[in-house]
């Protein structure tokens, strides 16, 4: 599984990329500053050459560390500028490690090495204003980084399997980055997994693709996340700097530059970035369906729909059976097409349904004599295309049970192990159960008078 970073789609189709952010925000009448704040942007515009920003100041909001207005903003305002010269990008490797990290190594482990050289380089590095403002081990909350108990709370979730898959590829990447560090008089050793997995995160949370890859950008990535705004970042190519366009006014001293990192899930924010959303409108379900092993037709079945409803998955040797994943998002009507419920998915239990090697036969001539697709239209056999449907309704009944189970211990402060864990995690376990209980219950509402419907 790659390691992902923030990207933006709309570099790799124009050169000139401006930020049009539509904003959230709130006043504080005292923001609290971190440490050396003050100092941050002036470093940073000596290292630019230029000046970046007059109009904003770091400071700590709920969201941690943000930015401010430091004078009135208006419509159409360059708010920040920040030149590619003062990106961290995987240029900035040290020529004799770069030479040596081949392609199975992504950009994010590039980059993650780059913040450890400079890390230990410490107050002699040239970026060390900026690695120093970055956060802390003990700071992050990415599923990474939770222990076995803490992600049990969200097992019944895909998150659970991609967490785990996530840091199988950080400690692949770092024991290739293992060996060549080996070659140098730079000791590894200085360098642990849990540092290496700790800088990985920072990149994946922080980094921002443009049409030369994956850059950090100083005092940019002190942008926060507002999952309503529109607002996406990219960059001038032509100017080569990453600009930030008001398109409202803002007071002095009001937060200013709420972002959309992408229209991500929680299950996506509490893996790549360490947070959740209490009411997330891009959550999503992710439902495994398989053929079951005992099925008479179990060959017929799978070879149909690895043909033509599920791609065959490229480790499919390494299965006893095949696993299909579909995203179900929240159905918003009763009354509607089951919009949120893909297609490929009823017709994956319309198939699993046939009892004989004849309606298997039925339904590929009757997908040849229409559009092709097959088991995409109703079965003619009213009962069948019923208990097509309450099979899913099953399924999605046993997800809702599963997470209602965890969401009740969640609310309970009498059980010890429950108590110790740190809130914040325990909050963004509820948040990310809460929203795919939310898509569950809204697809089997709509599956029981789909149902009824048909009787």
């Amino acid at each position: 599984m790659p390691l992902r970073a923030r990207t933006v789609t709309a570099s790799l189709r124009r050169s000139l990329r401006c930020l049009h952010l539509s904003f959230c925000s709130f006043s504080l009448s005292k923001p609290q500053f971190s440490a050396n704040c003050h100092e941050f942007l002036p470093w940073l515009e000596r290292k630019a050459e230029s000046a970046v920003s007059s109009s904003l100041f770091i400071g700590k909001s709920s969201y941690g560390r943000s930015l401010f207005a430091s004078k009135t903003i208006q419509t159409g305002d360059c708010i920040l500028k920040v030149p590619y010269r003062v990106q961290i990008t995987a240029d900035n490797l040290p020529p004799e490690i770069k030479s040596l990290i081949g392609e199975e190594v992504g950009n994010i482990a590039k980059l993650a090495i780059v913040i450890l050289v400079e890390k230990k380089m410490g107050q002699g590095s040239e970026w060390y204003p900026y690695i120093s403002h970055l956060p802390q081990q003990g700071e992050q909350h990415n599923t990474v980084f939770w222990n076995e108990s803490e992600l049990e709370l969200i097992h019944p979730s895909s998150v659970y399997q991609e967490t785990i898959d996530h840091k199988s590829q950080i400690e692949k990447d770092f024991l290739t980055i293992k060996r060549v560090f080996e070659s140098f008089d730079m000791s590894f050793e200085d360098f642990t997994f849990k540092d290496f997995m700790h800088a990985c995160t920072l990149v994946g949370s922080r980094a921002w693709g443009s049409t030369k890859g994956l850059a950090l950008i100083p005092f940019a990535d002190f942008l926060n996340h507002d999952g309503l705004s529109e607002a996406i970042v990219m960059s001038d190519d032509d100017k080569q700097c990453s600009e930030i366009i008001a398109d409202r006014d803002y007071a002095p001293g009001e937060q200013v530059v709420l972002i959309r990192y992408g229209k991500f899930s929680n299950a996506t924010l509490l893996l790549d970035f360490g947070f959740s959303i209490p009411y997330n409108i891009y959550d999503q379900v992710k439902v495994q369906f398989d053929v079951p092993k005992h099925d008479p037709l179990h060959d017929m079945k799978l070879e149909l729909l690895q043909r033509n409803i599920v791609p065959h998955p490229e480790d499919m040797e390494d299965l006893t059976y095949p696993v299909n994943t579909f995203s179900i998002k929240e159905v918003k009507s009763d009354r509607g097409k089951g919009k949120g419920l893909p297609q490929s998915l009823r017709a994956l239990a319309r198939v699993l349904s046939c009892a004989t090697s004849q309606e298997l036969d039925d339904l590929v001539e009757e997908a040849a004599q229409n559009d092709g697709r097959l088991a995409r239209r109703p079965l003619k056999d009213i009962s069948r295309e019923i208990q097509a449907h309450l099979m899913l309704l099953s399924v999605f009944i046993q997800l809702i049970e599963e997470r209602n189970a965890i969401i009740m211990s969640l609310g309970s402060c009498h059980s010890p192990l429950f108590c110790e864990r740190l809130p914040v995690r325990r909050i963004m376990a509820q948040d990310l159960l809460h929203g795919e209980l939310r898509i569950l219950k809204s697809a089997s509402a709509w599956l029981e008078n789909y149902c009824v419907s048909l009787t």
